[in-house]
């Protein structure tokens, strides 16, 4: 039988191998009576500084029966029930075979699925291969020459390649686990499976992510790099292609299901989705500015001065309503990370956090964001919140001086008003929410609102400013079209991207046979 026993506490210096005896004296059975164990679940209880715990899930088979009722937190396991089981194949035949737009997390498990269930997907990507994306961002940080198509945004793995690589989510759905496991088996390591707050790094998730293309290819799928979306040729109100441009010139072709997982930042492809008759909708979305500190003061707040580096690298969680009525909160905490400047047109800035596999840069950072509500674009235009965005980016780029260099500015120099270059940078609203809010952090972590902490503007990427409407199969007004995943506004991250991709995949096999 196998259970399942939550709330399992210990001090952070108890090995895990113990857990098996802790484990074994909770239920009141030998430690041999276990004949297989895993930690599920680790998080780290922190309430009681400086007596820091770590608080395990773990799952069990033993074949001794235990009363449920007689344990707290201990419950069986039906695996049958855990087991993911993809839709019935559908009847009808393809045209063509289905195409992925996007190679973003939500298009990368789109394929996978796909393929693995043998309809040898073709999945385009307007960027580069990793290798040349790697190539030209380098090449921008390094000389500040920018390419459009190839960049922090676009190219394989979209824009989580170039971030922390979070795959924590909260968002409850059956498929999380699927897609940490294929996360696991492409090399992006074993505690991603159990880790409360799990994240793989942007150094190891570019090994990860052409692993993955990788094994779409095995089995079955293409992959081709380098070709941007059109156009979509629909008639009455149907998918017959697409018309796309690579480097080898214009050409067409024949689908009848389409992915649409563009990413949040192909604002020239929502333009064209626009004219072509898709039905869309302006969505609310946040801006703002990152904000660094010393990682060891976040650490030292967040554990007790006793337990720095004894535990990984901390990150935080604030938020903060301001007088204005405007929601304040922390986004994509980045603990050992850095600020990098991330964009896809000339002319226009914004910022990102960015964190390698260890996050042992010694500065914390992360996106300290303000809602921005549809109202708040002055346009019924749907395309009124991209407008917004590229508005806060040029600014943002003239007031940093030119040549892609942000806007930054002491915390000081922040609350006391003297940041022009940041105040400039964003709207009125923002700007004096995020100043109310910095106070307040600095009652929840200590050092929050030191001068001395750097404020770096804008960050306008955190979702996508509209969403694509589908209905309950997953169908946008025009059929044969599936948008899915961040850019079409029904995804925030890398793994409920990944799950929302998958949902597309099945969407378009309960229809088609393989």
């Amino acid at each position: 039988m196998r259970y399942r026993l939550s709330q399992i506490k210990t001090d952070i210096d108890v090995p895990a191998e113990s857990l098996a005896g802790i484990t074994a004296h909770k239920v009141g059975i030998r430690e041999s009576d276990i004949t297989w164990w895993e930690v599920r679940k680790r998080s780290i209880d922190s309430r009681k500084k400086p007596h820091i715990q770590y608080v395990y899930t773990v799952d069990f088979v033993t074949p001794r029966k235990i009363r449920q009722g007689k344990v707290s937190g201990l419950t069986a396991v039906d695996e049958e029930a855990e087991k993911i089981v993809p839709p019935e194949m559908g009847s009808e035949a393809m045209r063509g075979r289905p195409v992925v737009v996007g190679m973003g997390p939500c298009g990368l498990f789109a394929g996978l699925e796909l393929a693995r269930l043998g309809y040898r997907p073709l999945i385009i990507e307007r960027g580069p291969a990793m290798d040349g994306r790697i190539e030209a961002v380098e090449k921008f940080r390094r000389d500040r020459v920018l390419d459009p198509e190839a960049n922090m945004l676009f190219g394989e793995g979209g824009a989580g390649t170039f971030s922390d690589g979070k795959i924590g989510t909260g968002i409850k759905d059956s498929l999380i686990r699927q897609v940490l496991a294929e996360f696991r088996d492409a090399g992006a390591g074993d505690d991603i499976m159990y880790l409360a707050k799990p994240h793989i790094g942007t150094d190891v998730l570019r090994t990860v992510i052409v692993n993955i293309r990788n094994k779409i290819i095995e089995l079955g799928g293409e992959v081709r790099f380098g070709v941007r979306l059109d156009s979509m040729i629909i008639t009455d109100g149907s998918l017959c292609g697409i018309e796309v441009t690579s480097a080898a010139g214009t050409e067409t072709i024949e689908t009848e299901a389409l992915i649409l997982a563009v990413g949040h930042s192909a604002r020239d492809t929502f333009r064209m989705i626009n004219a072509s008759g898709l039905e869309m909708q302006q969505k609310p979305f946040s801006i703002g500015v990152r904000m660094e500190h010393p990682q060891a003061m976040i650490d030292a707040s967040q554990y007790g001065e006793e337990n720095v580096g004894k535990l990984p690298p901390a990150d935080y969680r604030l938020a903060y309503k301001a007088s204005n009525g405007r929601g304040v909160y922390s986004f994509c905490m980045c603990p050992g990370g850095e600020v990098v400047v991330c964009t896809t047109e000339e002319g226009e800035l914004c910022v990102n956090g960015m964190s390698n596999r260890k996050r042992d840069s010694g500065t914390a950072n992360s996106g300290i964001l303000c809602d921005v509500r549809t109202e708040d674009f002055g346009s019924d235009d749907v395309l009124a919140g991209v407008a917004f965005q590229e508005k806060y980016e040029r600014l943002a780029f003239i007031n940093g001086g030119g040549g892609f260099e942000p806007p930054r500015a002491s915390m000081g120099d922040f609350l006391e008003g003297r940041a022009e270059n940041i105040a400039k940078s964003l709207p009125g609203f923002a700007y004096d929410a995020l100043r109310e809010a910095v106070p307040d952090f600095g009652r929840k972590i200590k050092g929050y609102d030191r001068p001395d902490a750097v404020v770096t503007a804008v960050e306008t990427r955190s979702s996508s400013p509209v969403r694509i409407v589908r209905n309950e199969k997953g169908v946008s007004n025009i059929r044969g079209i599936y948008p899915a995943g961040e850019g079409a506004g029904y995804a925030g991250g890398i793994t409920s991207a990944a799950c929302d991709g998958i949902r597309a995949a099945w969407h378009i096999t309960e229809k088609y046979h393989n």
